[in-house]
Protein backbone atom coordinates (compact mmCIF):
# COMPACT_ATOMS: atom_id res chain seq x y z
CA UNK A 1 0.00 0.00 0.00
CA UNK A 2 1.62 3.27 -1.12
CA UNK A 3 0.84 6.91 -0.37
CA UNK A 4 1.54 9.73 -2.83
CA UNK A 5 1.73 13.37 -1.73
CA UNK A 6 0.49 16.16 -4.01
CA UNK A 7 -1.37 19.45 -3.86
CA UNK A 8 -5.12 19.38 -4.48
CA UNK A 9 -8.22 21.34 -3.54
CA UNK A 10 -10.49 19.28 -1.27
CA UNK A 11 -14.16 20.21 -1.07
CA UNK A 12 -16.95 19.13 1.28
CA UNK A 13 -20.60 19.95 0.55
CA UNK A 14 -23.72 18.86 2.37
CA UNK A 15 -27.43 19.60 2.57
CA UNK A 16 -28.26 22.27 5.13
CA UNK A 17 -31.06 21.41 7.54
CA UNK A 18 -31.50 17.83 6.34
CA UNK A 19 -32.76 16.74 9.79
CA UNK A 20 -35.61 19.26 9.55
CA UNK A 21 -36.26 18.07 6.00
CA UNK A 22 -36.85 14.50 7.23
CA UNK A 23 -39.05 15.72 10.08
CA UNK A 24 -41.25 17.81 7.78
CA UNK A 25 -41.46 15.63 4.70
CA UNK A 26 -41.04 12.11 6.02
CA UNK A 27 -38.32 9.65 5.10
CA UNK A 28 -39.27 8.85 1.51
CA UNK A 29 -39.83 12.41 0.26
CA UNK A 30 -36.84 13.78 2.17
CA UNK A 31 -34.56 11.07 0.82
CA UNK A 32 -35.69 11.87 -2.75
CA UNK A 33 -34.96 15.57 -2.18
CA UNK A 34 -31.52 14.85 -0.72
CA UNK A 35 -30.67 12.49 -3.56
CA UNK A 36 -31.64 15.17 -6.10
CA UNK A 37 -29.31 17.67 -4.41
CA UNK A 38 -26.46 15.16 -4.21
CA UNK A 39 -26.88 14.41 -7.93
CA UNK A 40 -26.62 18.14 -8.70
CA UNK A 41 -23.44 18.39 -6.63
CA UNK A 42 -21.86 15.40 -8.33
CA UNK A 43 -22.59 16.82 -11.80
CA UNK A 44 -20.91 20.08 -10.85
CA UNK A 45 -17.83 18.19 -9.65
CA UNK A 46 -17.52 16.44 -13.01
CA UNK A 47 -18.06 19.67 -14.96
CA UNK A 48 -15.04 21.32 -13.31
CA UNK A 49 -12.45 18.56 -13.64
CA UNK A 50 -13.12 17.20 -10.19
CA UNK A 51 -13.40 13.71 -8.77
CA UNK A 52 -16.02 12.57 -6.29
CA UNK A 53 -14.03 10.86 -3.55
CA UNK A 54 -17.02 9.64 -1.56
CA UNK A 55 -20.61 10.40 -0.62
CA UNK A 56 -21.90 9.84 2.91
CA UNK A 57 -25.63 10.41 3.25
CA UNK A 58 -26.19 14.03 2.24
CA UNK A 59 -22.48 14.92 2.04
CA UNK A 60 -20.14 14.90 -0.94
CA UNK A 61 -16.34 14.93 -0.69
CA UNK A 62 -14.53 15.89 -3.89
CA UNK A 63 -10.99 16.64 -5.09
CA UNK A 64 -9.94 19.19 -7.72
CA UNK A 65 -6.61 19.86 -9.42
CA UNK A 66 -6.48 23.50 -8.32
CA UNK A 67 -8.25 26.13 -6.24
CA UNK A 68 -9.93 27.77 -9.26
CA UNK A 69 -11.70 24.55 -10.24
CA UNK A 70 -12.94 23.99 -6.68
CA UNK A 71 -14.34 27.53 -6.43
CA UNK A 72 -16.02 27.24 -9.82
CA UNK A 73 -17.61 23.93 -8.91
CA UNK A 74 -18.75 25.24 -5.52
CA UNK A 75 -20.35 28.32 -7.13
CA UNK A 76 -22.05 26.15 -9.75
CA UNK A 77 -23.40 23.84 -7.02
CA UNK A 78 -24.93 26.78 -5.16
CA UNK A 79 -26.50 28.21 -8.31
CA UNK A 80 -27.97 24.87 -9.35
CA UNK A 81 -29.35 24.05 -5.90
CA UNK A 82 -30.80 27.57 -5.52
CA UNK A 83 -32.69 26.97 -8.78
CA UNK A 84 -34.29 23.73 -7.52
CA UNK A 85 -37.97 23.93 -6.55
CA UNK A 86 -38.76 23.72 -2.82
CA UNK A 87 -39.31 20.28 -1.32
CA UNK A 88 -42.76 20.72 0.13
CA UNK A 89 -42.43 24.12 1.84
CA UNK A 90 -38.69 23.70 2.49
CA UNK A 91 -36.23 25.67 0.35
CA UNK A 92 -33.27 23.40 -0.31
CA UNK A 93 -29.82 24.77 0.47
CA UNK A 94 -26.27 23.48 0.77
CA UNK A 95 -23.17 24.56 2.66
CA UNK A 96 -19.70 24.16 1.20
CA UNK A 97 -16.13 24.35 2.46
CA UNK A 98 -12.90 23.82 0.52
CA UNK A 99 -9.15 24.17 1.00
CA UNK A 100 -6.10 23.86 -1.26
CA UNK A 101 -3.00 22.15 0.07
CA UNK A 102 -0.86 19.04 0.15
CA UNK A 103 -2.63 15.74 0.68
CA UNK A 104 -1.73 12.08 0.82
CA UNK A 105 -3.51 9.89 -1.72
CA UNK A 106 -4.08 6.26 -0.85
CA UNK A 107 -6.31 3.86 -2.77
CA UNK A 108 -8.47 6.64 -4.17
CA UNK A 109 -8.94 8.43 -0.84
CA UNK A 110 -7.16 11.46 0.59
CA UNK A 111 -5.70 12.17 4.01
CA UNK A 112 -3.80 14.89 5.80
CA UNK A 113 -4.12 18.37 7.22
CA UNK A 114 -5.59 19.86 4.03
CA UNK A 115 -8.49 17.37 4.17
CA UNK A 116 -9.19 18.17 7.81
CA UNK A 117 -9.04 21.92 7.12
CA UNK A 118 -11.49 21.63 4.22
CA UNK A 119 -13.93 19.73 6.46
CA UNK A 120 -13.60 22.45 9.12
CA UNK A 121 -14.44 25.13 6.54
CA UNK A 122 -17.62 23.25 5.65
CA UNK A 123 -18.46 23.18 9.34
CA UNK A 124 -18.18 26.97 9.52
CA UNK A 125 -20.49 27.48 6.52
CA UNK A 126 -24.20 28.16 6.80
CA UNK A 127 -26.80 27.16 4.24
CA UNK A 128 -26.13 29.04 0.98
CA UNK A 129 -22.52 29.80 1.90
CA UNK A 130 -19.12 28.80 0.51
CA UNK A 131 -16.25 29.08 3.00
CA UNK A 132 -12.53 28.67 2.31
CA UNK A 133 -9.17 29.74 3.73
CA UNK A 134 -6.91 32.71 3.11
CA UNK A 135 -4.24 30.32 1.87
CA UNK A 136 -6.66 28.99 -0.74
CA UNK A 137 -7.70 32.50 -1.81
CA UNK A 138 -4.01 33.31 -2.38
CA UNK A 139 -3.88 30.33 -4.80
CA UNK A 140 -6.81 31.62 -6.90
CA UNK A 141 -6.46 33.44 -10.18
CA UNK A 142 -6.82 37.25 -9.77
CA UNK A 143 -10.36 37.50 -11.16
CA UNK A 144 -11.73 34.76 -8.93
CA UNK A 145 -9.90 36.20 -5.94
CA UNK A 146 -11.96 39.37 -6.38
CA UNK A 147 -15.08 37.34 -5.66
CA UNK A 148 -14.07 36.55 -2.07
CA UNK A 149 -14.06 38.43 1.19
CA UNK A 150 -12.29 37.95 4.51
CA UNK A 151 -14.54 36.82 7.35
CA UNK A 152 -12.26 36.41 10.37
CA UNK A 153 -9.25 34.63 11.80
CA UNK A 154 -10.69 31.66 13.65
CA UNK A 155 -9.35 28.91 15.87
CA UNK A 156 -9.51 25.57 14.06
CA UNK A 157 -9.29 22.30 15.94
CA UNK A 158 -5.89 20.71 15.43
CA UNK A 159 -4.23 24.00 14.43
CA UNK A 160 -1.80 25.80 16.73
CA UNK A 161 -2.54 29.21 15.21
CA UNK A 162 -5.74 30.80 13.92
CA UNK A 163 -6.76 30.26 10.30
CA UNK A 164 -7.86 33.12 8.06
CA UNK A 165 -11.38 32.26 6.92
CA UNK A 166 -12.90 33.73 3.75
CA UNK A 167 -16.28 33.59 2.02
CA UNK A 168 -16.86 33.13 -1.70
CA UNK A 169 -19.46 35.62 -2.95
CA UNK A 170 -20.98 33.32 -5.54
CA UNK A 171 -24.04 35.55 -6.15
CA UNK A 172 -22.21 38.73 -7.11
CA UNK A 173 -23.05 39.02 -10.80
CA UNK A 174 -22.13 37.99 -14.30
CA UNK A 175 -18.49 39.12 -14.13
CA UNK A 176 -17.71 36.63 -11.38
CA UNK A 177 -20.16 33.85 -12.11
CA UNK A 178 -18.74 30.63 -13.41
CA UNK A 179 -21.73 29.69 -15.54
CA UNK A 180 -21.80 30.41 -19.26
CA UNK A 181 -25.14 31.94 -20.13
CA UNK A 182 -26.81 32.28 -23.50
CA UNK A 183 -30.03 33.70 -22.12
CA UNK A 184 -31.47 36.97 -23.32
CA UNK A 185 -32.50 39.86 -21.05
CA UNK A 186 -34.08 38.70 -17.79
CA UNK A 187 -37.88 38.81 -17.90
CA UNK A 188 -38.26 38.30 -14.15
CA UNK A 189 -36.68 39.82 -11.07
CA UNK A 190 -36.16 38.60 -7.51
CA UNK A 191 -37.82 40.65 -4.80
CA UNK A 192 -37.76 40.43 -1.03
CA UNK A 193 -40.98 41.13 0.85
CA UNK A 194 -40.37 42.37 4.42
CA UNK A 195 -43.14 42.63 7.01
CA UNK A 196 -42.78 44.43 10.36
CA UNK A 197 -46.00 44.77 12.29
CA UNK A 198 -48.64 46.13 9.91
CA UNK A 199 -46.06 47.55 7.47
CA UNK A 200 -44.75 45.75 4.38
CA UNK A 201 -41.68 46.84 2.41
CA UNK A 202 -40.62 45.32 -0.91
CA UNK A 203 -36.98 45.28 -2.02
CA UNK A 204 -36.46 45.22 -5.79
CA UNK A 205 -34.43 46.99 -8.49
CA UNK A 206 -35.60 50.34 -7.14
CA UNK A 207 -34.91 49.52 -3.46
CA UNK A 208 -31.50 47.80 -3.33
CA UNK A 209 -30.80 48.34 0.39
CA UNK A 210 -32.75 48.60 3.65
CA UNK A 211 -31.44 49.75 7.04
CA UNK A 212 -32.82 48.38 10.31
CA UNK A 213 -32.30 49.66 13.86
CA UNK A 214 -33.47 51.88 16.73
CA UNK A 215 -32.92 55.11 14.81
CA UNK A 216 -36.38 56.32 13.78
CA UNK A 217 -35.02 57.45 10.39
CA UNK A 218 -34.15 53.89 9.30
CA UNK A 219 -36.26 52.06 6.73
CA UNK A 220 -37.42 49.64 9.43
CA UNK A 221 -37.25 51.27 12.88
CA UNK A 222 -37.02 48.86 15.83
CA UNK A 223 -38.15 50.02 19.27
CA UNK A 224 -36.66 47.06 21.21
CA UNK A 225 -33.89 48.31 23.54
CA UNK A 226 -31.86 45.17 22.78
CA UNK A 227 -31.46 46.42 19.20
CA UNK A 228 -28.55 48.66 18.21
CA UNK A 229 -29.10 52.13 16.72
CA UNK A 230 -27.97 50.71 13.36
CA UNK A 231 -28.56 47.03 13.91
CA UNK A 232 -28.12 45.75 10.38
CA UNK A 233 -28.97 46.16 6.73
CA UNK A 234 -30.26 44.05 3.87
CA UNK A 235 -28.44 44.36 0.56
CA UNK A 236 -29.61 43.27 -2.88
CA UNK A 237 -26.68 41.87 -4.87
CA UNK A 238 -27.62 40.77 -8.35
CA UNK A 239 -30.72 38.66 -7.64
CA UNK A 240 -29.76 37.65 -4.09
CA UNK A 241 -30.48 39.28 -0.74
CA UNK A 242 -28.00 39.39 2.13
CA UNK A 243 -28.62 40.39 5.72
CA UNK A 244 -25.52 42.07 7.20
CA UNK A 245 -25.39 42.34 11.01
CA UNK A 246 -23.73 45.47 12.43
CA UNK A 247 -24.95 45.15 16.01
CA UNK A 248 -23.67 44.54 19.52
CA UNK A 249 -26.14 41.80 20.49
CA UNK A 250 -26.47 40.05 17.14
CA UNK A 251 -29.44 39.15 14.96
CA UNK A 252 -31.40 35.94 15.43
CA UNK A 253 -32.14 34.53 11.99
CA UNK A 254 -34.48 31.69 11.10
CA UNK A 255 -34.42 30.39 7.53
CA UNK A 256 -37.13 28.01 6.36
CA UNK A 257 -36.05 24.48 7.20
CA UNK A 258 -33.27 25.51 9.60
CA UNK A 259 -33.09 26.17 13.31
CA UNK A 260 -32.67 29.74 14.58
CA UNK A 261 -29.04 30.94 14.49
CA UNK A 262 -27.29 34.06 15.73
CA UNK A 263 -25.49 36.28 13.20
CA UNK A 264 -23.08 38.77 14.79
CA UNK A 265 -20.86 41.06 12.70
CA UNK A 266 -21.37 38.69 9.79
CA UNK A 267 -23.75 38.21 6.89
CA UNK A 268 -26.19 35.54 5.77
CA UNK A 269 -27.96 34.83 2.49
CA UNK A 270 -31.73 35.14 2.85
CA UNK A 271 -33.60 32.50 0.88
CA UNK A 272 -37.10 31.08 0.90
CA UNK A 273 -38.80 32.65 3.88
CA UNK A 274 -37.97 33.24 7.50
CA UNK A 275 -37.65 35.73 10.34
CA UNK A 276 -35.19 38.25 11.78
CA UNK A 277 -35.17 39.23 15.45
CA UNK A 278 -32.90 41.87 16.92
CA UNK A 279 -30.78 41.32 20.03
CA UNK A 280 -32.61 38.24 21.27
CA UNK A 281 -34.57 35.24 20.04
CA UNK A 282 -37.83 35.67 18.16
CA UNK A 283 -39.39 33.51 20.89
CA UNK A 284 -38.41 35.97 23.66
CA UNK A 285 -41.32 37.92 25.21
CA UNK A 286 -41.84 41.22 23.43
CA UNK A 287 -39.34 40.52 20.65
CA UNK A 288 -39.86 42.54 17.47
CA UNK A 289 -39.76 40.32 14.42
CA UNK A 290 -39.32 41.09 10.74
CA UNK A 291 -40.57 38.32 8.46
CA UNK A 292 -39.23 37.97 4.93
CA UNK A 293 -40.29 36.12 1.80
CA UNK A 294 -38.18 35.80 -1.37
CA UNK A 295 -40.35 36.02 -4.48
CA UNK A 296 -39.99 36.24 -8.25
CA UNK A 297 -42.14 38.58 -10.31
CA UNK A 298 -42.21 39.77 -13.93
CA UNK A 299 -39.73 42.54 -14.60
CA UNK A 300 -41.22 45.82 -15.80
CA UNK A 301 -40.39 46.48 -19.45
Amino acid sequence: MTSNARSLALLFADVSGSTTLYEKLGDRAALAAVEAVVAVMKRAVADYRGTVVKTIGDEVMAAFPDADAALQAASDMQNRVAALPPAGDVQLAIRIGFHYGEVLEENGDYFGDAVNTAARMAGFAKGGQIITTGKTVAALSPMLREGTREVAALAVKGKQSEVEVCEVLWQTGDDLTMLASNRGPAIAESVLRLTHGVRTLVMDDAVPAVQIGRDATHDIPIADRMASRLHGRIERRADRFYYVDLSTNGTFVTLAGDAETVVRRDQVLLHGHGTLSFGHSASAPGAEVVTFVCEVRPRNS
